[in-house]
């Protein structure tokens, strides 16, 4: 049975003296009283301090009054009745409401009355202000947590007080320079101690300038601490302006977090991003050098293989020999500049030349380059293209070579007298998707997923037979995406062929498309003979060049020195000079320009034919005072086409 409060224990004069003092007297704590249904009947002065309701407010309302109106919306105030009528009383602590909205935090004692029969005849309340305790533990838990935040951040704290140049730290801060025990109080000079001497003078800036601006700039910045054993660690610090009060000074207050380990690893980090970048040009310098030494091989092969098809040899075999050598130096030849290609576009320094194209066009385009390969494996190809005008946005010249790529990846990969389908769709205005299908070897998903990848290749057969580098394809994916394009592979499985796709974004239908450009058809017969000097410090290269150039019927001197080169070409001028760059004495760029500072050689037009096939070297070269800069191993219908637009000097 719950212990009972009796309402009436004392007499009469000495209840009424109690009932004054508790009304009147008693300032800290508010008292009042209840009848038996929560009405209040009598109202202190220390409750109307403490609440903010008059006597006039308070009594004759429900205890409610009192309380937030969540804790009314659950029934709170009946709750702790109930439990004072079963209990006798009913303490708790929590938020209470004023009459102004202010919220306190409050400890109250709820206890039912009863008299000497045991019958409640009403109930006490008596109620203590506990906020500013509240506030206080609530400050105590911060800290503990701020502690507890700064430990695991592996931070400390401070506070610079500028009027009295003194620096508060925490313990936290002194700990993590390795100082178990020591003043948290400190002078400016003394907390600049920690600061390691390569950065003392700079931090020693940013706090005057800091203290110079007021309270308007924040403190940002990584410096050097040093610890206790005297080694230094990297923090980042940042700190803000604030104050307890208007009347109180401005103080910068700080966190210091170790970002030693974060600062090494980006450290180590931008040390290996220079390795890489150096390698990486490194690597492109060795693919320039590479694509040089393959191309002037080459060169003397191909005016080989030209020369021996227009002599008129009986031999078939010969004739044959002929066409397979030129055959494998264009195979050579594309797979070189594929190479180059795919270093220009993933560097990022490929340029576009765009222009509006008619779709049908890139593709017809595209189906001449590779039909004789297509002949050459029996392939069936078939066109469908879509009967709605698709205009792109786009280089011709890299378009064709996408569409080239993908159509002799086809041929490569389906065995021979296969089936190769090549269609166009355009779809709503937004897109073109062009499509090569074929019916050849196919591929695991796997390796459809990355079939655009750099260097991906299917498990290589022991015979080699579906072999290459592995750049066709990547060089695809990344032409298609500097056309703001994209690209898909798709196979059932092995054995059962595959489709690329290609999408472009479409431009108006209005936007008109330039007309195809019809191959300019080689002259038949030389119509001028030329005085032609070809400098090449490559001996096979320069021979074989000169008899090529002598079939076509020109006078052609060979010059393996620059400087030698010069001298005859003073003596003997000729109409045109077929220099190669990479000449040791004297580069093809300073003899270019010496032999326009002369005036009897300034008239001759100069042609650079050269291993070096990149922009900048062509750009060079034309700032040299070259006319044409081709690369090696030339096109013999090129070079016979550009001899026969030059007319010789009188």
């Amino acid at each position: 049975m719950p212990n009972q409060y009796l309402a009436t224990s004392l007499p009469e004069h000495e209840l009424a003296e109690l009932h004054r003092l508790m009304t009147e007297e008693i300032k800290e704590v508010a008292v009042f009283f209840m009848n038996t249904e929560g009405i209040i009947t009598t109202w202190n002065r220390a409750a109307e301090d403490m609440k903010g309701y008059t006597p006039q407010d308070a009594i004759g309302s429900h205890l409610g009054l009192l309380y937030t109106e969540e804790d009314r919306a659950r029934g709170w105030p009946e709750h702790n009745l109930g439990e004072a009528r079963k209990h006798g009383f009913y303490r708790e602590e929590s938020w209470r409401r004023r009459k102004d909205g202010r919220l306190f935090w409050a400890r109250i004692a709820l206890t039912a009355l009863r008299d000497r029969t045991g019958q409640l005849v009403g109930f006490s309340k008596v109620t203590m202000d506990l906020t500013d305790h509240k506030l206080l533990e609530s400050c105590v838990n911060e800290r503990e947590e701020i502690r507890r935040i700064l430990h695991a951040a592996n931070a400390g704290m401070w506070t610079w007080h500028p009027a009295s140049d003194r620096i508060d730290v925490s313990a936290d801060f002194l700990g993590l320079l390795g100082h178990a025990h020591g003043p948290t109080t400190m002078s400016l000079p003394e907390w600049m101690a920690f600061v390691d001497p390569q950065d003392r003078e700079l931090v020693a800036r940013r706090f005057e300038t800091a203290r110079a601006s007021g309270a308007d700039e924040p403190l940002v910045m990584d410096v050097r601490l040093c610890k206790k054993d005297g080694s230094c660690r990297w923090f980042h610090v940042r700190a803000d302006w604030s104050r307890a009060s208007p009347q109180q000074p401005y103080a910068l207050s700080g966190v210091n977090v170790d970002i030693h380990d974060l600062k090494t690893a980006e450290e180590e980090l931008r040390r290996a991003f220079g390795k890489l970048k150096e390698a990486d040009k490194r690597k492109d310098e060795f693919l320039a050098m590479l694509a040089h030494e393959l191309r002037n091989p080459l060169a003397p092969i191909r005016s080989a293989a030209e020369l021996l098809k227009r002599i008129d040899v009986a031999e078939p075999r010969v004739r044959k020999t002929s066409e397979i050598i030129a055959r494998q130096v264009d195979h050579m030849t594309h797979l070189v500049d594929d190479l180059l290609d795919v270093s220009r576009v993933t560097r990022g320094v490929a340029t576009l030349d765009k222009e509006p194209l008619d779709v049908r066009h890139i593709v017809m385009d595209a189906v001449e380059q590779v039909d004789p390969l297509l002949r050459t494996r029996r392939h069936e190809l078939a066109l469908q293209l879509s009967p709605e005008t698709a205009v792109v946005y786009g280089d011709h010249k890299r378009l064709v070579q996408v569409m080239a790529n993908l159509l002799n990846n086809a041929a490569k990969y389906t065995p021979e007298g296969g089936r190769i389908q090549l269609r166009t769709q355009v779809r709503g205005a937004q897109e073109v998707v062009l499509e090569v299908i074929d019916n050849g070897i196919g591929m695991e998903p796997e390796l459809a997923a990355r079939a655009f990848e750099l260097f991906a290749q299917a498990e290589r057969t022991p015979d080699r037979s579906s072999g290459g580098l592995g750049l066709g394809l990547a060089l695809v994916k990344s032409l298609v995406e500097l056309h703001g394009g994209s690209v898909h592979c798709s196979s059932e499985g092995a054995g059962k062929g595959s489709c690329f796709s290609v999408g472009l974004p479409l431009v108006s239908a209005q936007v008109a498309a330039p007309a195809p450009q019809l191959p300019e058809a080689a002259p038949q017969s030389i119509q001028q003979r030329l005085r032609v000097m070809v400098v090449d410090d490559n001996a096979d290269a320069a021979h074989m060049l000169a008899m090529f150039l002598e079939a076509d019927g020109h006078q052609v001197q060979v010059e393996h020195d620059a400087r030698q080169a010069l001298e005859r070409a003073r003596v003997d001028p000729p109409d045109v000079c077929l220099l190669d760059l990479g000449l040791p004495d004297m580069d093809g760029n300073e003899l270019a320009r010496q032999l326009k500072s002369h005036a009897e050689t300034a008239g001759a037009v100069l042609v650079a034919v050269t291993g070096y096939g990149g922009e900048h070297d062509r750009t060079e070269a034309l700032a040299a005072g070259f006319s044409q800069h081709l690369v090696k191993p030339v096109d013999p219908a090129q070079l016979t086409l550009l001899l026969s637009r030059i007319r010789p000097a009188p």
